[in-house]
């Protein structure tokens, strides 16, 4: 739950789930809502993947999925595994022999369809490597893949298809005496996900995967995840999330944590508030603000900065922030800390000056932190 007793129209209660683990990551219940990303190296270029991997932690990714095709890719499965500092998703399809060896090399969660692998017998040896080796599963239904006899039934990709899909593969599991997966229902069109996530969440105690699938590229699908997840997130539903995005890994990671940051559920890093500027700004904040996003991205530490150009909302959005700035005139503006007003800056020596004070309060509630436990 994002709790605000102060104004308590900004709470969101999460839809009540059970929890399982992907690896050392907890995934629904009270675990706070996970970020994934999905590298697009090939799986077998270890040094390729691995370093996808790294990049992606680095920002704050807590679990990367993989596509495992072949016997090179689970093959290279087990160092990248072995050297990633996040759980490791396979991503598998069609083929169960490639489930097994995932399992076998260290996946922490396999995810697939099992109703798409073959028969029982096949599934059963699925299940018996995953309960052997730790691994939890996610069902992946997809509007774009639906089986066949759905289609038939259905006419087209709807969200009863996709809800009644995700039942038929969670029966699979649970007639195996499987309960460690969760399940996710991905459209490209975000009427559809919605619709569907919003029947599965009603349908199941399962944790659920959030995407807007094949969202596009980093503007339009930025937009498009922020409206269909932000949807969603607010009304509760979502454990984990990954935003889909024909661009680097690293700003899907980024954008789903904004989503996250935007709603309140989850912080990470400095969230900036800032003004689209005008004719009243003292300086110029578009300048700025793309400057200290680049020089604040090390900065894990949650907190706010508002940078606004001018005094008309300046000094109101400064008193729900950590630190905020508002220009003035003649050159100079004023600097607040925690609401209030400190001292007067000049714009030559903000952005320095703005990157030293969040680094110090950075310091300081690390180091309060650390003196708490």
């Amino acid at each position: 739950m994002s709790l605000n007793p102060h104004r308590p129209w900004r709470n969101i209660t999460r839809r009540p789930s059970r929890q399982i683990w992907v690896g050392k990551v907890p995934v629904g219940g009270d675990a706070p809502i996970s970020v994934q990303t999905m590298t697009n190296t090939i799986t077998s270029d270890v040094t390729a993947t691995l370093g996808q991997v790294l990049r992606a932690a680095d920002v704050g990714a807590d679990i990367v999925r993989v596509s495992v095709p072949d016997e090179d890719a689970t093959r290279a499965l087990k160092e990248i595994c072995r050297e990633s500092p996040v759980p490791i998703v396979a991503d598998i399809h069609f083929h169960y022999k490639r489930a097994i060896e995932a399992a076998e090399a260290g996946a922490a969660c396999l995810r697939i369809n099992p109703g798409n692998i073959g028969d029982e017998s096949r599934v059963r040896e699925v299940i018996k490597a995953a309960k052997d080796h730790g691994c939890s599963m996610r069902i992946g239904v997809n509007a774009g893949s639906l089986e066949k006899h759905l289609l038939d039934k259905y006419g087209e990709p709807c969200p009863e298809a996709m809800l009644e899909s995700g039942l038929d593969h969670i029966k699979i599991l649970q007639d195996n005496d499987f309960h460690e997966f969760k399940i996710s229902v991905k459209a490209s069109d975000v009427f559809l996900a919605a619709a569907a996530y919003t029947a599965l969440a009603e349908a199941t105690d399962a944790p659920i995967h959030l995407g807007i699938t094949e969202a596009g590229g980093l503007m339009a699908g930025t937009v498009k995840s922020a409206v269909g997840l932000g949807n969603l997130l607010w009304a509760g539903i979502g454990d984990t999330i990954r935003v889909s995005l024909s661009a680097d890994p690293v700003e899907e990671v980024k954008v789903g944590y904004e989503i996250l940051k935007s709603l309140g559920l989850r912080t990470r890093g400095v969230q900036i508030i800032s003004c689209p500027s005008c004719a009243r700004q003292g300086f110029d904040v578009i300048k700025t603000v793309d400057a200290l996003e680049k020089r604040l991205e090390h900065i894990k530490t949650p907190m706010s900065l508002s940078i606004i150009g001018c005094v008309v909302n300046g000094p109101g959005e400064a008193l729900m922030t950590d630190i905020g700035f508002t220009g003035g005139g003649a050159g100079s503006g004023m600097v607040y800390l925690a609401g209030k007003q400190s001292h007067r800056l000049s714009n030559e020596q903000m952005i320095d000056e703005i990157v030293r004070m969040v680094e110090d309060r950075a310091a300081q509630i690390a180091a309060e932190e650390q003196a708490a436990e």
